[in-house]
């Protein structure tokens, strides 16, 4: 009794295997012999129209480490070409969720603050859905040609730049050499010119 309760499982298995067989070769047909398309979100088809529409600074590039299939998932390049951080190179990774434009991306960089936070209204409590990827790339580059004491992450810098913006510019100018300013290190950001 046990072998014929066996065989009935493998054939059970054997004819849901080829229905599943017999699905994909339809829904293959069905698609001119192409592979199913995967449906894009909502939140899928917003960025890729603000990619479509991306209008950069020069001083910016993106790329999409993951490649095309994963346009949630992408780095920003800010290299100043004024003020305080010129001369710099800055990264930044965007994880854009799945409710997009509705929750706004998560923007990481390990030099904004000590935790990668940037301190951007756009990313935080001023974030509405008719804003773009554009308008967050807009708001990085005038964090380093407009830097904000105001509103800041680091508060010490703040005071710095407020009271006495010629050594907050020489402690700026030694962190993007790879230097040590207080009791933090910071590795090398600034390019060399030839490359």
């Amino acid at each position: 009794m046990e072998e014929s309760s066996n065989d009935d499982d493998t054939i059970g298995t054997m004819i849901r295997l080829f229905k599943v067989k017999e699905k994909q070769k339809e829904n293959s047909l069905a698609n001119g012999g192409r592979p199913p398309v995967k449906k894009q979100t909502a939140g899928e088809l917003r960025l890729n129209k603000d990619i479509a529409e991306l209008n950069l600074p020069q001083t910016c590039t993106i790329e999409f480490p993951n490649g095309k299939d994963d346009l949630m998932n992408f780095e920003v390049s800010v290299k100043p070409d004024e003020g305080y951080y010129r001369d710099g190179k800055f990264l930044f990774t965007f994880q854009v969720p799945p409710m997009y434009p509705h929750e706004p991306p998560k923007v990481f960089h390990p030099n904004i603050d000590l935790e990668g936070s940037v301190c951007l209204n756009v990313l935080r409590e001023d974030w509405k859905p008719v804003l773009n990827i554009n308008t967050i790339i807009y708001g990085l580059t005038h964090l380093f040609t407009e830097p904000n004491p105001e509103d800041p992450l680091n508060h010490e810098a703040a005071k710095l730049l407020r009271d006495n913006p010629y050594e907050f510019e020489s402690n700026v100018r030694f962190a993007m050499e790879g230097g040590r300013v207080g009791n933090t290190w910071y590795a090398r950001c600034i390019e060399n010119p030839y490359d």
